[in-house]
């Protein structure tokens, strides 16, 4: 998923609730956090995807991929966004995973390196 991307829709949406402070009253949230995400000094939150669609109807597939259509008249919309939530920590347990072997790995270098050193 492209920030940026994202980024550009939820400008859109600001502009269709009639600006930022508009918007984060709409679904509950402050301004400077919608300022934040719009301004890229924030990463989006799902949790703000979450507001958006649940909120305010906007489609999931539209919101973080681009495609499909703007708006959801679909019931099964809570469902999309669940799975998009199960996906994301999914991500998320790899990110982790991935930093604990990269950990390991310089460790492992640290010590070969030191190993070398002695015998050196």
């Amino acid at each position: 998923m492209s920030d940026e991307a994202v980024v550009k829709r939820i400008k859109v949406i600001v502009k269709e609730h009639g600006g930022q402070l508009a918007l984060a009253n709409a679904i509950g949230v402050d301004q400077g956090f919608i300022s934040k995400v719009i301004n890229q000094k924030q990463d989006i939150s799902y949790y703000l995807i979450r507001k958006l669609c649940f909120q305010l109807k906007y489609s999931p597939e539209w919101l973080i991929l681009g495609t499909g259509d703007k708006m959801i008249h679909k019931p099964d919309s809570a469902k999309l966004i669940t799975e998009i939530q199960m996906l994301r920590t999914e991500v998320d347990i790899l990110h982790a995973r991935m930093r604990a072997y990269e950990i390991q790995l310089q460790e492992i270098k640290d010590h070969n390196l030191t190993d070398k050193q002695k015998a050196g």
